[in-house]
């Protein structure tokens, strides 16, 4: 048994390399760190999570190779993207993505095929205009590294605010934004989810009841198959200044009525921008100022409690 065990192990190796697939030693992985379990513990401490920042919104690469995240660097929540990438099997230091620090961005997410990284960001579409609200856009990959950052555009963004963006394996986008609201009422946003068709978005369709209440309601992670939707919501009832919560898509394709994901994640602080890992192993989300990580198998244990 142990033979035909090492036999598949060779095959598969050599199937990588000619295939062109990088071959990376696990422990290597996201910094070295080791695994949790079903506690949170803090990801990367003195490294991504130290104790002079405020970092928060992480998005890792499939291979975990690759590593994005935002710091926080005043009480205007003003903000830049920090990377750090395994290179020669040596993590580098955490650097800037954007030397030109005239805008604020953050909340990175990749691509389904990774060739663009997409953030919220202030900055303004021209160098003729003063920014008044929030946008998504994005960068794209060349042969020469990152494009400059490209505006996603309408019908996606609006006149007021759009940040936190996540991806289905179909393409279609789950982002934050309150474009629905008034001006007395600007902290009122819902989440929205616009499908990819004929090489462009379309016109983006607020999610129903069982997610959006008239309360806040941001950082939604749709898993790629979009069988569960994780977000931060601020309604009453939570355990803190504001909670991640889940909803599950049931066989009629509808969602189902959001529920906290209990005391074991959320905490009398604010938890937000959950991200899970595209192997599904990990959920990442911001806590006190760090960014934690957890196996997974608390999701499925969520789902299974809420199914009895």
């Amino acid at each position: 048994m142990k033979k035909i065990f090492l036999i598949i192990y060779v095959l598969t190796f050599f199937t990588k390399i000619s295939t062109g697939q990088a071959v990376i030693n696990d422990t290597l992985l996201y910094l070295n760190q080791e695994p949790p379990g079903l506690v949170p513990k803090v990801f990367a401490p003195d490294i991504i999570s130290t104790n002079t920042g405020y970092e928060f919104g992480i998005a890792v690469s499939e291979n975990a190779d690759k590593i994005y995240y935002a710091v926080r660097l005043d009480e205007e929540w003003n903000a830049e993207i920090l990377y750090t990438e395994l290179k020669n099997r040596i993590w580098t230091k955490p650097a800037k993505l954007f030397l030109n620090d005239t805008f604020s961005c953050n909340d990175p997410f990749l691509s389904v095929d990774e060739n663009r990284l997409y953030f919220m960001s202030n900055k303004a579409e021209n160098s003729n205009n003063d920014s008044t609200d929030s946008d998504l856009w994005y960068i794209r990959k060349t042969e020469k590294g990152w494009s400059e950052p490209v505006n996603l555009g309408m019908p996606v963004n609006s006149d007021k605010n759009e940040f936190y963006i996540s991806f289905s394996n179909k393409g279609t986008i789950y982002f934050s934004s309150n474009i629905h609201t008034s001006d007395s009422n600007m902290w009122d946003y819902d989440i929205y989810y616009a499908e990819f068709e004929n090489k462009k978005f379309k016109t983006p369709v607020r999610l129903n009841d069982s997610i959006n209440t008239k309360y806040f309601e941001v950082d939604a992670f749709v898993s790629p198959d979009e069988t569960y939707i994780i977000f931060c919501s601020t309604r009453p009832g939570g355990l803190g200044k504001g909670d991640l919560y889940i909803s599950f898509k049931n066989d009629d394709n509808t969602w189902s009525k959001a529920i906290n994901m209990g005391e074991t994640i959320n905490t009398k602080d604010h938890e937000f921008c959950p991200f899970v890992t595209k192997d599904g192993k990990y959920l990442f989300y911001t806590s006190k100022g760090d960014i934690y990580w957890v196996d997974s198998q608390i999701i499925d244990n969520i789902r299974e409690k809420s199914n009895k």
